[in-house]
């Protein structure tokens, strides 16, 4: 923050700053100050002599610790901007100045990375601590920052979706996403389909709302050069108040059906495994109840 983000206001290398980063730090930088200032109170630093205070010190800031999430979400912004102007003079000045060996770019990967040390860090310290007092609040903590990942996780996928008119903020918390293979069966008059098997199935990857359900294409494109990026196009959706589930299907125990409308439309959803198909079945189960 203050060998770069100061730097794009001195007014002795505002000549070296690329055009495409003008008015753009907030993009480059996401909400690092937000990050800097929560990771400035030093709470954690504070649990060395009393180690057994450290989960109740991430209970505490449960909230707070969202704000990874935002920066996550901004991080393919940044990426593509860093791309644009990485290589620019007045990033190789700041560098030079600072004696890092390491360009800007590693430095903004570090708050994606400290998300998931958080993880390791209280796995090791729940190694440490068989039932001993504080366990359980550093099984409650490690819960919260496993939450915190997926979520983050989840919400990177999110954003990535296209093709849908509606806002996806209206559609409640985003509980679950994920690749399926699926097959579907719509009564179309009498000639209703009743070898699926047969058809070819359809890669779908699935955003689970609260209030709907999205089945998206997925597409991998590649960004100027670099690493494929993914993009989901949606394909259509269920309201979650007027679908139900059939938990086995004949067959296969990794298939499931979601059906719409008293089964109007059915959708033959194969997992890739038993694990997840039960994952799934259980939250889509707690929506519908």
């Amino acid at each position: 923050l203050q060998g770069y983000a100061s730097e794009m206001d001195n007014p002795n290398l505002v000549h070296l700053i690329p055009s495409a980063l003008q008015n753009k730090k907030d993009i480059l930088f996401g909400n690092l100050p937000e990050i800097y200032e929560f990771h400035n109170r030093h709470e954690i630093e504070n649990c060395i002599e009393n180690p057994e205070l450290l989960a109740r010190c991430f209970l505490k800031r449960k909230e707070d610790l969202q704000i990874y999430e935002k920066y996550c979400q901004n991080k393919p912004r940044s990426e593509a901007l860093w791309r644009q102007c990485g290589d620019s003079i007045f990033f190789q000045e700041c560098q030079r100045k600072l004696d890092h060996k390491l360009s800007l770019d590693a430095y903004l990967l570090k708050p994606v990375q400290r998300i998931t040390k958080y993880q390791l860090l209280l796995k090791e310290m729940l190694k440490c601590s068989k039932n001993s007092e504080g366990t359980a609040e550093l099984e409650e903590a490690l819960a919260t920052v496993l939450d915190i990942i997926k979520s983050v996780n989840d919400s990177m996928h999110q954003i990535a979706i296209t093709g849908y008119e509606g806002d996806v903020s209206e559609l409640g918390k985003l509980l679950m996403q994920g690749s399926f293979n699926v097959w579907t069966d719509h009564k179309k008059g009498h000639n209703k389909v009743k070898d699926l098997a047969r058809f070819k199935p359809m890669q779908r990857h699935l955003f689970l709302y609260t209030k709907m359900l999205l089945f998206c294409k997925k597409r991998e494109e590649n960004t100027d050069g670099h690493e494929k990026t993914a993009s989901y196009s949606f394909k259509n959706s269920l309201k979650m108040s007027t679908v139900g589930i059939t938990e086995n299907v004949k067959g296969d125990n990794k298939k499931f059906e979601i059906w719409y409308n008293g089964r109007e439309e059915v959708y033959i959803i194969q997992a890739s495994s038993v694990e997840l198909k039960n994952t799934w079945i259980s939250e889509i189960r707690k929506v519908l109840t």
